[in-house]
């Protein structure tokens, strides 16, 4: 938290002196020290971060790549002359126990075009999908499979 405080500092200064650089790091520390005592804020956090941001970075570069092929899909539909929408409504578990993972999820489908997670409660998903065949497998999709490999320890 304390880097991105700074990082968010030195952009909104515009200008690198050393009298900034040192007031940004009071600034951010007195950020972190708040967000500490007064939000909550764990800073085993900043370790857990850390240690899946290559998991976090792969997951968003296949969140681009899964909402780019369902637009092409949704857009393949939408000027198809044959037929229009066949929406189902799919409810699944997972055995996510973190609200990350839940809300990630959740939220990962409802970016993907054609899906939309009408419920999430816990780890149990209720999704309407514009499509049939866009429910299938649904509950290990991709994202499912990443979010297993998260460490929130």
């Amino acid at each position: 938290m304390f880097i991105l405080f700074f990082i968010l500092w030195m952009i909104l200064n515009s200008r690198i002196t050393l009298e900034v650089i040192l007031f940004g790091i009071a600034v951010s520390g007195a950020g972190c020290l708040f967000a500490g005592k007064l939000l909550g804020y764990r800073f085993s956090w900043d370790k857990r971060l850390l240690k899946n941001l290559p998991l976090l970075i792969l997951y968003l570069l296949i969140l681009i790549r899964e909402i780019v092929m369902a637009s092409l899909m949704v857009m393949k539909e939408a000027f198809s002359p044959q037929g229009g929408p066949d929406p189902v409504i799919v409810e699944f578990d997972t055995e996510f126990k973190t609200g990350f993972q839940n809300v990630l999820l959740a939220n990962s489908i409802t970016l993907t075009p054609g899906t939309y997670t009408l419920l999430q409660q816990d780890n149990h998903f209720v999704v309407h999908c514009l499509r049939a065949s866009y429910a299938e497998g649904i509950e290990e999709s991709v994202f499912v499979k990443l979010l297993r490999k998260f460490s929130l320890s």
